[in-house]
């Protein structure tokens, strides 16, 4: 139970610790992201437009308003259609309108129509990007070298991306990516100086901090437990470097486009497994119990 969003508590009650903290934790991503926006923009002018991001931000929201009265007939939370819209207005690099309005439209619509048992499969933008950019790879440009290589676009969203990863629980997530990724490097490089530790200069490009911060580690999107989001980190850093060595520009995107849908099945399958054994379970140890009342009562 939420303090602020139960009963209230009666006259003289203290409030529980953290309560303002949980009112403001589903905030921290979209405050982060938004910074990230800011910055990049006021200093590199990495948007294509100020208006095709607000198109992009508005299309998310208004199709989330409208698919979440359709499905479950409530207004949504919209802290995730914010993030889908500015993910793609920040990642979409394409003088054209149509992109951003399509993409953010599969992203959102995902949600909705990829659902196994009520769990989405694939995080939103990472769908609405990976698909756009394999069926109409002309029409648009994911987000590349536009931050150029200053430090400090790297030191601001790996500084505040950390901070709010950690508060989130989920920084193990990032970190274990990254750890693989550090450790196919001469793999990737065919093993020569120069070009694996070309490939470890990656992480530091804002894409892909992005990436790392928002979609790997996405909750609605990952598997339950810690262990099984660190395995899945690490999957999804291997087939990244296997799409790299066959030469695949957009790995990261397709590598998690991959692993998370296939990792979730497993997972909904597994818990499903699960639970159908419970109630037999259940139904053996009430039967046990039954006949030993039983004995008792003949003995």
């Amino acid at each position: 139970m939420i303090y602020g969003l139960s009963h209230p508590p009666g006259p003289g009650a203290t409030p529980k610790p953290g309560g303002w903290f949980l009112k403001v934790k589903p905030f921290l991503a979209p405050m982060l992201i938004t910074i990230i926006l800011l910055v990049g923009d006021l200093q590199y002018r990495i948007l294509q437009s100020y208006w095709y991001t607000a198109l992009a931000i508005g299309t998310s929201v208004a199709l989330e308003i409208v698919l979440s009265y359709i499905a479950v007939g409530r207004f949504p939370h919209l802290a995730s259609a914010y993030i889908t819209g500015i993910s793609v207005g920040i990642l979409v690099q394409t003088p054209d309108w149509f992109p951003f309005v399509l993409c953010s439209m599969l992203s959102i619509s995902s949600k909705y129509a990829l659902r196994v048992k009520g769990r989405h499969l694939w995080n939103p933008s990472n769908l609405g990007v990976s698909v756009l950019l394999f069926l109409v790879p002309s029409a648009f440009a994911p987000l590349s070298d536009q931050w150029g290589n200053h430090p400090a676009p790297t030191i601001i969203i790996l500084g505040l991306g950390s901070v709010i990863l950690f508060t989130l629980g989920r920084l193990h997530i990032s970190l274990v990516f990254a750890a693989t990724f550090i450790a196919l490097a001469p793999l990737r490089g065919a093993s020569t100086y120069p070009q694996w530790m070309g490939e470890l200069a990656l992480l530091t490009s804002p894409s892909y901090e992005l990436f790392m911060i928002f979609m790997v580690t996405d909750p609605k999107t990952t598997t339950l437990t810690w262990r099984r989001q660190c395995a899945v980190a690490v999957l999804v850093g291997v087939v990244d470097t296997l799409l790299r060595l066959n030469r695949e520009t957009h790995a990261p995107y397709y590598a998690l486009f991959i692993v998370a849908p296939v990792t979730n099945l497993i997972e909904i399958w597994w818990l499903s497994r699960q639970n159908a054994r419970a109630p037999l379970a259940s139904a053996d140890t009430t039967s046990q119990s039954t006949r030993g009342e039983a004995a008792g009562v003949v003995n």
